[in-house]
């Protein structure tokens, strides 16, 4: 399936509450970081009903967000998407949230229980899905 990249504007939302809703929705945040340890961007990911969405803010009009399969190999350099968007984050942050919960069933067929993410220090992050 090729990717889909969003064109038409959703809700736009405090970047703050855009924020708290993630997490409310049960995204979980990790902060990769450089050699010397600083941070190089948020990023937000969670993994639900055989998909995978990641939110990945670079700074407040750098965010990039993803649909991905559940079996995709590597969240940030993904070979296939089923949603994508990029912009400011307040416009992002809004589409992100605007997404169905639920995939259509045609999109999840894949089985997968979680995901790696870097995470600091060079060490990686296993996200359970929920």
């Amino acid at each position: 399936m090729s990717s889909a990249e969003t064109t038409v504007a959703g809700p736009v939302f405090d970047v703050e509450q855009g924020l708290q809703k993630l997490i409310d929705r049960g995204y979980q945040f990790v902060h990769p970081t450089d050699g010397s340890g600083e941070v190089q961007a948020v990023v937000g990911v969670r993994v639900h009903d055989n998909v995978v969405d990641v939110v990945r803010l670079n700074a407040e009009d750098d965010v990039e967000a993803t649909r991905l399969p559940g079996g995709e190999q590597n969240i940030f350099a993904p070979a296939t998407t089923l949603w994508r968007s990029r912009g400011e984050a307040s416009q992002v942050l809004g589409e992100v949230l605007a997404l169905p919960e639920r995939p259509p069933a045609t999109l999840t067929a894949a089985s997968t229980t979680g995901c790696w993410v870097p995470g600091r220090g060079g060490r990686s992050k296993w996200l359970a899905a929920r």
